[in-house]
C-alpha cells in the first residue's frame, strides 16, 4: 500500500490515477491523510497530472488550517492504492519518525511541559512561603503573687527587683499591690512567657533569691495564650 516515491514522476502518476475518482486521500472532506501526502510532495504536480494538481492546489488552500483538520496523521505508506509497494522506508521505523516530525500534529507534549513547569514554580513558591512563615510559639500568661516579709518591706524596691529579672521569652506586664491583712500588701504582677524558654520554677527560684524583700511567691493564675 502506498504511492511509491512522491518526489518521482512515477509516484506522482500513481497519485494522479488514485485521485481520478476521488477528491481527497480518504473520505469526503480534507483530513490529516491529505496533510501527510501533501507534505510528501515536493511541489505542484505537472499540468498533465490534472487530478493530482487539482488536489494539490485545493489542499494548499488549507495551509493555515492544517493542524485543525480531522483525523490522525499516519505513516505515508498507510495511504494510497493497495497494489502499490510502500517505498517510504521500513514501516514501523518510518511511522515513528513521521510522528516525531509531525509539524501539524498535537502540541500536547509542549503543553504538558508547560504545565509541569508551572506546577514546579507553584510548589517552589509554596515551599518558600512555608519556610518564611514563623513557627507557632506556645505562650502562657501568668499572674504571680509575691509576698513580702512584713508591712515594713519596701514594696517599690521589691517590684524593682522582680522586674530586674530578664530572660529570653519573658515579658513583664502590669502590677498592683493587694492588701493581705495587718497592713501587709503583696505584689501581684503579670507576665507573659514562652513555654519552651521560661517556666514557673525558674521564676520562683529567681524571685525568692531576693530574700531581703521576698518571703514567697505563688502562681495566682496560669493561662495558655
Amino acid at each position: 500500500m502506498g504511492f511509491g516515491d512522491l518526489k518521482s514522476p512515477a509516484g506522482l502518476q500513481v497519485l494522479n490515477d488514485y485521485l481520478a475518482d476521488k477528491s481527497y486521500i480518504e473520505g469526503y472532506v480534507p483530513s490529516q491523510a491529505d496533510v501527510a501526502v501533501f507534505e510528501a510532495v515536493s511541489g505542484p504536480p505537472p499540468a498533465d497530472l490534472c487530478h493530482a494538481l487539482r488536489w494539490y492546489n485545493h489542499i494548499k488552500s488549507y495551509e493555515k488550517e492544517k493542524a485543525s483538520l480531522p483525523g490522525v496523521k499516519k505513516a505515508l505508506g498507510k495511504y494510497g492504492p493497495a497494489d502499490v509497494e510502500d517505498t517510504t522506508g521500513n514501516g514501523g521505523t518510518d511511522s515513528k519518525d513521521d510522528d516525531d516530525i509531525d509539524l501539524f500534529g498535537s502540541d500536547d507534549e509542549e503543553e504538558s511541559e508547560e504545565a509541569k513547569r508551572l506546577r514546579e514554580e507553584r510548589l517552589a513558591q509554596y515551599e518558600s512561603k512555608k519556610a518564611k512563615k514563623p513557627a507557632l510559639v506556645a505562650k502562657s500568661s501568668i499572674l504571680l503573687d509575691v509576698k513580702p516579709w512584713d508591712d515594713e518591706t519596701d514594696m517599690a524596691k521589691l517590684e524593682e527587683c522582680v522586674r530586674s529579672i530578664q530572660a529570653d521569652g519573658l515579658v513583664w506586664g502590669s502590677s498592683k499591690l493587694v492588701p493581705v491583712g495587718y497592713g501587709i500588701k503583696k505584689l501581684q504582677i503579670q507576665c507573659v512567657v514562652e513555654d519552651d524558654k521560661v517556666g514557673t520554677d525558674m521564676l520562683e527560684e529567681r524571685i525568692t533569691a531576693f530574700e531581703d524583700y521576698v518571703q514567697s511567691m505563688d502562681v495566682a493564675a496560669f493561662n495558655k495564650i
